[in-house]
């Protein structure tokens, strides 16, 4: 991991914990979380769709989003502001839905580290609402980070 550490877990606060390795650079893995087009393609989960409104990629910038699941139609705002970016290494932002049912804010840490050539990513998510159960925010990152594996992944374009 980063010498840069995650934050420790703190009583009462709901978070998940996430791993994972990804056959790409740390500097490609981190790109996807700071461009517009790629979070577009790899954040929602399973069913949804995002619209990137705004994105703002430095320390004490704002992005604004928003997740429509594409059966139902039914559609979520969120945005957040950048706290930490250290290219290759390290993101910290966070998030606020718009729905006065999701009160609060979340902080999503990650952590990249280059290991045999490889990416080995560590992210927190701090700060869940106690309307959204663990469980399903666990399944959710995991869809996303399986999108974000097909989209780093993918052999270079010629």
């Amino acid at each position: 991991m980063s010498d840069l550490p995650l934050p420790e877990p703190v009583p009462g606060v709901r978070e998940v914990r996430l791993q994972r390795v990804l056959r790409a650079p740390p500097e490609v893995v981190y790109r996807a979380f700071t461009d517009a087009a790629a979070m577009a393609k790899w954040l929602p989960p399973r069913g949804f769709v995002c619209e990137v409104q705004a994105m703002d990629v430095r320390v004490g910038g704002r992005f604004r989003m928003s997740f429509r699941h594409l059966a139902s139609g039914a559609a979520h705002g969120f945005g957040g502001e950048y706290l930490l970016l250290e290219p290759g290494r390290a993101l910290r932002y966070t998030d606020v839905f718009d729905d006065p049912g999701l009160p609060g804010v979340l902080t999503v840490d990650v952590r990249l580290r280059e290991v045999d050539g490889l990416c080995e990513l560590h992210a927190v998510q701090s700060g869940i609402p106690d309307v959204i159960p663990l469980a399903m925010c666990h399944l959710g990152w995991q869809d996303s980070l399986d999108q974000l594996a097909a989209l780093v992944e993918a052999p270079a374009a010629g």
